[in-house]
């Protein structure tokens, strides 16, 4: 065993036991992919109101004040509980700061993260990756694709591509994000993907 897993498993164990140092540092490591989900489902009407870095400071205060509830030596379910409490952060901040002009939860499909952009926004940034570069022109009209590709996908396949290509996330975490079988998770990331390069081009 590495030296780094022998650091990582004693972590979790302190954790396990409570340590708030030992959550620091957990929280430390995971920060970089907390704050690029901060930074990609926050509303953009909030980006000049809102700071990552602050969402992320209120997580940490909820993350110690309930690390007395928090029991398990696994990475993954760290960083999967961090990452909740973060989301829902994330999503009071919303209802502050928006109130009535935010999609009622129960609107969402039942998720871990039911803030994030809308369909237009996602293909904006999707465009760039799946396709060469072009004009402008032929860049909005890809994005438009994309664009209508999203509003039909199931919310599901949706929150897959949000969490495989914005957040980063690796398909074991995308599969304990939504309650799904890795195999699933990484069957129906495929077949998202394909549906939106066919939406780019119907003879691929």
């Amino acid at each position: 065993m590495s030296t780094e897993s022998d650091d990582t498993t004693a972590l979790l164990a302190r954790l396990a036991d409570g340590d708030e140092a030992a959550l620091e540092t957990l929280f430390s490591r995971m920060r970089d992919k907390l704050l690029r989900m901060v930074r990609y489902r926050i509303d953009p009407r909030l980006a000049g109101r809102i700071d990552p870095d602050d969402v992320l400071q209120e997580a940490w205060i909820a993350a110690v004040q309930r690390i007395e509830s928090f029991h398990t030596e696994d990475e993954t379910a760290v960083f999967l509980w961090l990452r909740k409490i973060t989301v829902q952060v994330l999503v009071d901040l919303h209802r502050k700061h928006l109130g009535a002009q935010m999609r009622a939860a129960d609107q969402e499909v039942r998720i871990h993260a039911p803030v994030g952009p809308n369909s237009a926004t996602m293909s904006a940034l999707l465009v760039a990756s799946l396709t060469s570069p072009s004009g402008a022109a032929m860049r909005a009209e890809q994005g438009a694709k994309l664009a209508a590709a999203l509003d039909a996908m199931d919310p599901v396949d949706r929150e897959i591509v949000m969490l495989r290509h914005f957040e980063e996330l690796g398909n074991e975490e995308v599969a304990a994000v939504l309650d799904l079988t890795r195999s699933t998770a990484s069957y129906r990331y495929i077949q998202a993907l394909a549906k939106l390069k066919r939406a780019l081009d119907p003879k691929s």
